[in-house]
């Protein structure tokens, strides 16, 4: 045999080896391993590994409580090794009950194919699903071979291999069966630890896949997946799961007073996405721009550091929402809601208010207060000054607007005001149909025209 293929041999282990190190020690700076199970590291230092993370596709949109599993299959690939993102189109008609109180909606056939469309769209943007490297992403549905599988069949070939003692043992299954509401577990939801493990054991048998991550609260249905592996085919399969992510005032992560932060900007605008990274916590942001990015250790340590001495300037966060939103809507949409931003809380001109969608428009001014006008009175043309005061009660008197219009601290669609019997029309409206007042430099107030 040539030496040189000896060479290529110990440069390809070498390189594995390498690869595997970078993806263990990625995680761990950055936070995200919980715990793995023993002779992981060992199976990513021997190969180029495949794995894959479950997605709940209830939603035809992934929220950002997903994107710590999305980053563990980013950072996976990025190491040389190859992930699958499965969807869970049978187990997502069941339910599962880890860190759940109640069943989930069922979907049918059709709803979970266009939600699968739909998260795939975006796991594109974290992974590579279309080039012919070795490692390239793919995606899967576990409808795909459970539909044909029926039940005889299913507790003949795997339910005889698992017993119901270890089943009641796992952690997800005693919290529901302790719970005080009485509402107990169907032997639907019972069931679901089973099937992810055959997803597993399926998922080994067709693609080689040797390791299955997620979060920490999954630990007892995966490494039910590594059981029935070695129980049914005698051979090794791998754990390793991330910890739940929290705030660190120990609220829900990802969960606002509004509900999910979406991915799909129909749900949640760029604008509003962005704001949620921008507005967390210096110690929450430190957490999170390890986790949600792929900045290096160098230069997150560099962020720090710079953040420390100047913690107003809240320059991790403003990195961690560059970060991110470019990943999840790409620049264009991101530097959009920047300079929406810079409506509400800096100086921008009447063009770029304009230029805001009328989603962007409300996003940005949710929460000033709103009066609503009748559409005609624009129609007809209206005086300034009767505007906010008669018809919407900016000013509590004329007296006050005329007073304010002659120190310049009055605008209309960020434009100065410099008289008062200035007529405005339909022309002047935002898309049709709103009028924004300003009333010194921090009183906003959106006019609302409406049909009679």
């Amino acid at each position: 045999m040539p030496l040189s293929f000896f060479v290529v041999s110990l440069h390809s282990e070498k390189k594995v080896k390498q690869n595997s190190m970078n993806f263990i020690e990625e995680l761990e700076w950055r936070g995200m391993i919980h715990t793995m199970m023993p002779g992981t590291k060992e199976q990513l230092e021997k190969e180029m590994t495949v794995a894959y993370v479950g997605i709940d596709p209830t939603a035809d949109s992934l929220h950002i409580g997903h994107l710590v599993g999305v980053m563990m299959l980013r950072h996976f690939q990025q190491a040389g090794h190859k992930p699958i993102a499965l969807i869970g189109g049978a187990t997502g008609m069941i339910g599962d009950p880890s860190g759940k109180s109640a069943e989930r909606n069922l979907l049918d056939e059709a709803a979970l194919r266009h939600n699968q469309e739909c998260i795939k769209e975006q796991l594109s943007r974290f992974l590579d699903f279309e080039s012919d490297a070795p490692n390239a992403a793919e995606l899967v549905n576990n409808y795909d071979w459970m539909k044909g599988y029926s039940f005889l069949e299913f507790i003949r070939d795997i339910g005889k291999h698992i017993t119901v003692n270890y089943m009641m043992a796992k952690e997800s299954v005693k919290k529901r069966l302790s719970n005080d509401s009485n509402v107990g577990m169907s032997f639907t939801e019972f069931s679901y630890q089973l099937l992810q493990g055959y997803d597993f054991m399926w998922l080994n048998q067709h693609k080689n896949c040797k390791l299955q991550m997620g979060g920490s609260d999954q630990w007892g249905n995966i490494t039910t997946g590594t059981e029935l592996i070695r129980r049914k085919t005698d051979s090794e399969a791998f754990a390793l799961v991330c910890p739940l992510i929290t705030k660190a005032d120990g609220g829900k992560f990802g969960k606002t007073e509004s509900g999910n932060v979406w991915l799909d900007r129909r749900y949640t605008s760029p604008y509003k996405f962005c704001q949620f990274w921008l507005n967390v916590s210096d110690a929450d942001a430190e957490k999170y721009i390890k986790i949600f990015t792929s900045i290096s250790k160098e230069e997150i340590t560099q962020l720090i550091a710079a953040h420390s001495e100047a913690p107003h300037q809240r320059i991790l966060q403003k990195r961690l929402a560059q970060e991110v939103t470019i990943l999840v809507h790409g620049e264009n949409h991101y530097k959009a809601a920047m300079e929406a931003s810079g409506i509400l809380f800096g100086n921008a001109t009447s063009e770029a208010l304009k230029k805001l969608d009328e989603d962007t428009l409300l996003a940005v001014f949710d929460g000033v207060p709103q009066f609503k006008v009748a559409k005609s009175v624009f129609d007809k043309g209206v005086k300034a000054i009767e505007l906010l005061v008669d018809e919407a009660p900016v000013f509590p008197s004329k007296g006050e607007m005329r007073k304010m219009v002659q120190a310049g601290g009055v605008s209309l669609n960020k434009e100065k005001i410099e008289n008062q019997e200035l007529t405005i029309t339909t022309h002047d409206l935002l898309s049709g149909k709103y009028l924004l007042a300003q009333k010194g430099k921090k009183n906003y107030y959106l006019l609302i025209a409406e049909e009679a």
